[in-house]
C-alpha cells in the first residue's frame, strides 16, 4: 500500500458543520464528498454543486472528481466533464459539477454526498514535433476500429 499525500482542507463559513472528504470503506479508491447546499436539479438541468471547503493539493498531484455510480444508476445523476480535475495551484472552492440525465428532478439536501475525489499524481509531458509516426498494427483507425 502507497502511503498517504497530506492535503491541506479550509472549511469555509457554509460548510461548517459538514464532514469532511472521507473514505466509506478501508478499500475506497475515492473520498465522498457532500453538499453544502441545497437545491433540486431538474432533469437536463447542471449545477455547480458548493462543498464548503477549499484545498491546497501539492505539487506533482491533482484531485480527480468523479460520480457516484449510485446516484448515477439509480437516479442519472453524474459528474461532468468526469473525472474532473482539481489542479495543485487552485485555491477556491471546490464545487461538482452535477448534471441530472434522468426523467425525475433530483434534490440535493445540505450534507448529502454528491461525488468522490480521487488523489492522483501527475505526470507531465512535452510534446515533439516530428514529420511521420511509427506504424502500428491499428494505424489511423478511430472510434469503433478494433471492433464493438
Amino acid at each position: 500500500m502507497t502511503h498517504p499525500i497530506d492535503i491541506a482542507i479550509l472549511r469555509l463559513p457554509h460548510g461548517e458543520g459538514l464532514p469532511l472528504p472521507a473514505y466509506a470503506t478501508d478499500g475506497a479508491a475515492g473520498m465522498d464528498v457532500v453538499a453544502a447546499e441545497t437545491l433540486e436539479l431538474a432533469p437536463g438541468a447542471r449545477h455547480a454543486v458548493a462543498t464548503g471547503f477549499a484545498m491546497a493539493i501539492p505539487d506533482g498531484y491533482e484531485v480527480q472528481v468523479r460520480p457516484r455510480s449510485g446516484l448515477a444508476l439509480k437516479h442519472g445523476i453524474t459528474c461532468l466533464n468526469a473525472p474532473g480535475t482539481i489542479d495543485c495551484d487552485y485555491r477556491g472552492e471546490v464545487k461538482v459539477i452535477l448534471a441530472n440525465l434522468g426523467d425525475q428532478p433530483f434534490p440535493i439536501a445540505r450534507g448529502d454526498r454528491i461525488a468522490q475525489l480521487v488523489p492522483a499524481p501527475v505526470q507531465k509531458a512535452v510534446f515533439t514535433q516530428v514529420d511521420s509516426l511509427d506504424d502500428t498494427r491499428r494505424g489511423t483507425g478511430g472510434f469503433g476500429s478494433t471492433g464493438q
